[in-house]
């Protein structure tokens, strides 16, 4: 079965520009002009990565291997010191990049995702550009509208499998979103579809009562299919800093995340968010959105995304 790797530089490159901006330009121009990098100037440094929402102790980590670096490297020029910076923010980054996009899909059919997120973070668009991807990839794909609790998220969910191209199973407003969920199985497994993605209610992480309905439409799935689902991803929106981490682990609560969506990054100039999502909560970030278009979700490359906040930076 074929596979796909959606990553497009240029795209990555230009969805990232405002943190790319707000993080390691204003580094580039704290360093300039500095005849000496003393630790005053490293403080500096530190602050610039905590405000663009990488956290205080993964800032702080970046700084202490950036000094134990220079203790061994008399070459104190600002490229120099930038080449050290992003070599250990990425070695760190790496450290916790356990992305797994695709593993199994060949083993199950249908592979059955189950979508979740609060409202406004971006999940049915998320979904819709998702579905498009496999599709892209030569898979025959069923939607699952789940949301039955707001007639608006089915009518854009409709929206985004048309231009995906792909089927969806729907049902009337109010009705359970377990039965949906039940239905697109069946339909799945009638037209022999290779993938399954089920939309579900934008949960606020707050609400008991939604978030035990998450965990009914669990009990359902595994009752038509023993494995289902296959993955449960968590859309986060990039904006939102430190609620991201907060909805992680609330959701982690109810439902077996398997990989985290971060959607809306060409957006803010805080994109470290997105260091500190995956450090503290080793959950594989499968995908990003650095863009509205169809085409705009990517797999997430732990490589590739520090190389698109450099990008532009001579010499390194």
């Amino acid at each position: 079965m074929k596979l796909f790797n959606n990553i497009n530089f240029n795209k990555l490159k230009d969805g990232l520009n405002k943190t790319r901006t707000n993080l390691f330009n204003k580094i580039n121009e704290t360093i300039s002009g500095k005849a000496l990098l003393d630790n005053e100037l490293l403080d500096k440094i530190e602050e610039i990565l905590v405000l663009s929402d990488i956290g205080a102790e993964l800032a702080q980590n970046i700084i202490d291997k950036t000094r134990k670096s220079l203790k061994s490297d008399d070459d104190r020029t600002k490229e120099n010191v930038l080449r050290i910076l992003r070599e250990e923010t990425k070695n760190i980054l790496l450290s916790y990049d356990k992305n797994n996009v695709n593993t199994g899909i060949d083993k199950y059919k249908p592979y059955v995702i189950l979508v979740v997120g609060v409202n406004g973070a971006g999940k049915t668009t998320t979904i819709g550009k998702l579905a498009h991807n496999y599709k892209s990839a030569g898979l025959k794909v069923v939607i699952g509208s789940a949301d039955t609790f707001r007639a608006a998220a089915n009518e854009q969910l409709e929206i985004w499998a048309g231009r995906a191209g792909v089927e969806i199973v729907q049902s009337v407003s109010g009705n359970d979103p377990s039965s949906v969920a039940f239905d697109t199985l069946y339909r799945a497994k009638s037209i022999n579809a290779d993938i399954v993605i089920i939309d579900t209610a934008g949960r606020l992480h707050t609400k008991t009562n939604l978030m035990s309905e998450l965990e009914k439409i669990n009990r359902v799935l595994g009752k038509v299919l023993d494995y289902a689902p296959n993955e449960t991803f968590l859309v986060l929106d990039g904006n939102t800093g430190q609620n991201a981490i907060i909805q992680a682990r609330e959701f982690s609560n109810y439902a077996k995340l398997t990989g985290l969506i971060v959607t809306k990054l060409d957006g803010t100039a805080r994109g470290g968010i997105v260091l500190k999502i995956i450090s503290e909560l080793k959950i594989p970030l499968k995908y990003i959105g650095v863009g509205e278009g169809i085409n705009d979700l990517q797999n997430f490359s732990a490589d590739e995304f520090i190389n698109a906040l450099f990008s532009g930076q001579d010499n390194l």
